[in-house]
């Protein structure tokens, strides 16, 4: 039965899952299994919409190094978009910015899928967003 929490819509081919406004220790397991199921759909690319998330604690950030670990053993990719500042900070401080590519719209990650199709999987492209350097 999948979990209503977390909506997976298939966007220009790409599972895209709607993160939540928080992701703390109440749900992020559940967030975690989640996105593990939909990686294992036979999808290259797996996109995490944050644009509703206003806060990510650490359990939060583990969920998703955890599905970044896992989708790059697999050859497969996870993509994060982060339009907001206040949770792209916290990714920042920690360095996981550099460590899960992420974009500040789901366009611009759809379109570096595009780009991608005929590469290997990345470890964690650097992406710069305005203001955060």
């Amino acid at each position: 039965m999948p979990d209503d929490r977390f909506p997976i819509e298939v966007v220009e081919g790409v599972p895209v899952v709607a993160a939540p406004e928080e992701i703390d220790i109440t749900n992020a397991e559940a967030l975690r299994t989640a996105l593990l199921k939909a990686a294992t759909n036979g999808h290259r690319t797996l996109v995490v919409d944050m644009t509703r998330t206003q806060f990510c604690d650490a359990s939060g950030l583990h969920a998703l190094a955890a599905v970044q670990e896992r989708t790059q053993a697999e050859g497969r990719e996870l993509l994060l978009v982060i339009p907001g500042t206040a949770v792209l900070r916290v990714f920042a401080l920690i360095g996981m910015d550099r460590m899960i590519p992420n974009f500040t719209s789901l366009a611009e990650a759809l379109a570096a899928t595009d780009r991608r199709d005929d590469q290997p999987a990345l470890s964690g492209e650097p992406t710069t967003h305005p203001g955060l350097g």
